[in-house]
């Protein structure tokens, strides 16, 4: 009787659907550290919010990007949690109090600059996780059957 191969507890993030997953991310990453990184050293006292949060958002990416491509689970989670956590919260202040925000982050507008990408981006993500982290399916038979003969 031959037995099922073990298997992990889940499928690597980085594999599969989540590769166009982690090049989104890249490229997201890329644009939005580049932008913060100009824009806080070129004009940061024009609107120093508005910048910081820019090169902020860029970080969480890169991180994301990384921990994603990596299977870094719980670096991801908290990364594109927090992904999530931004991009609502400045975005709704950006729309409510535009004061504090007199130029475009990548979160304003819940990122309406980027095509809505950084708003939906991490909902993808929060279910890749989800779904990546599920154990596949073995089928095994029970403790008390009998061998199988072949």
């Amino acid at each position: 009787m031959t037995t099922p191969a073990p298997t992990s507890a889940h499928r690597p993030t980085g594999t599969g659907g989540g590769r166009l997953l982690v090049a989104v991310y890249g490229v997201l990453a890329l644009a939005a550290t580049a932008r913060g990184l100009y824009q806080v050293g070129t004009k940061l006292d024009e609107a120093p919010v508005a910048y910081v949060l820019s090169l902020v958002a860029g970080i969480v990416y890169l991180v994301a990007t990384y921990a994603l491509a990596r299977d870094r689970r719980a670096l991801a989670w908290a990364a594109v949690g927090f992904e999530l956590l931004g991009v609502l919260t400045v975005g709704t202040l950006s729309m409510v109090d535009v004061g504090d925000f007199p130029d475009e982050t990548v979160w304003s507008q819940l990122g309406a600059g980027y095509g809505y990408v950084p708003l939906v981006l991490p909902f993808v993500g929060l279910w890749w996780l989800r779904r990546t982290g599920r154990a596949p399916v073995v089928d095994t038979p029970p403790a008390d059957a009998p061998p199988a003969v072949g």
